[in-house]
């Protein structure tokens, strides 16, 4: 069964979508079965992996609003190797619909998983930068929660809001949901501040906070852009390296979990 992680921040532009890409694929290509859910309005890991949305492709939101079965949602990538389930702008009034369902509807889209799971040994979900009902879908078909945040001043502030949705979908809907780690992005090793907020996130979290850090990389900036992850559009570059440190860390924290 899968391991599914939700990336994770309702404050946008802290490298949540770049993270979930390259989390995603440095995962497949380290020979995992992945598959990559884009649950955000934007649709931009869905643009990130080159995927271009047609008028005859069943979406999420198919999956969780329309009866689509999700199976006919999943779109199968070569470059990286792993499947993916697109987003687009319809979902962008799907907050306004999950609250006219009367039943259930924080788990429409762990519903929609659960045929497929078994397929994959790692699900990843890009998560919208909001707090709304696709957030805490995502947090309830999630076995945990990487948290990406900015090295910049008022991080930790940033985050206060999650980590209180993140209890409320552990009482009310998702028992078991855990912090999977929390990941400095953006990180620039020439300044006191990225030091001072390593330090302090290192403080807060312990052993959740990954060793690995994302270094501030114009390589990973460009690559969106090209419809391609870090690993195909600059293999050698700061940014790939640490998503590959990224992806083993991950995998090792895993293995250690599952043997107690």
């Amino acid at each position: 069964m899968a391991k599914i992680i939700a990336i994770a921040n309702q404050k946008g532009g802290v490298g949540k979508t770049t993270t979930s890409i390259n989390l995603a694929a440095g995962l497949a290509y380290l020979n995992k079965k992945v598959l990559l859910v884009d649950f955000d309005p934007q649709g931009n890991a869905t643009q990130g992996v080159g995927y271009r949305v047609g008028l005859e492709d069943n979406t999420v939101y198919d999956a969780i609003l329309n009866d689509t079965d999700i199976k006919e949602c999943v779109k199968n990538l070569s470059k990286p190797p792993m499947d993916l389930i697109p987003a687009n702008i319809n979902l962008a009034g799907a907050d306004l619909e999950l609250a006219k369902v009367e039943e259930k509807r924080e788990h429409l889209l762990k519903n929609a998983l659960s045929s497929i799971e078994d397929k994959y040994e790692y699900i990843i979900i890009d998560c919208p930068p909001s707090l709304g009902l696709l957030n805490t879908n995502a947090l309830t078909a999630a076995d945990s929660v990487l948290i990406p945040v900015q090295s910049e001043y008022y991080a930790l502030e940033g985050i206060t809001q999650l980590l209180q949705t993140i209890r409320l979908v552990q009482r009310l809907f998702n028992p078991s949901l855990k912090i999977e780690g929390v990941l400095l992005t953006m990180y620039d090793a020439r300044t006191n501040l990225s030091a001072e907020v390593g330090q302090e996130i290192r403080k807060h979290f312990k052993e959740k906070a990954y060793k690995t850090y994302i270094p501030r990389n114009i390589k990973l900036s460009e690559a969106p852009s090209s419809g391609m992850c870090i690993f195909d559009y600059a293999m050698t570059s700061e940014g790939a390296k640490a998503y590959v440190a990224l992806t083993r860390e991950v995998i090792a924290n895993n293995m250690e979990a599952d043997n107690g």
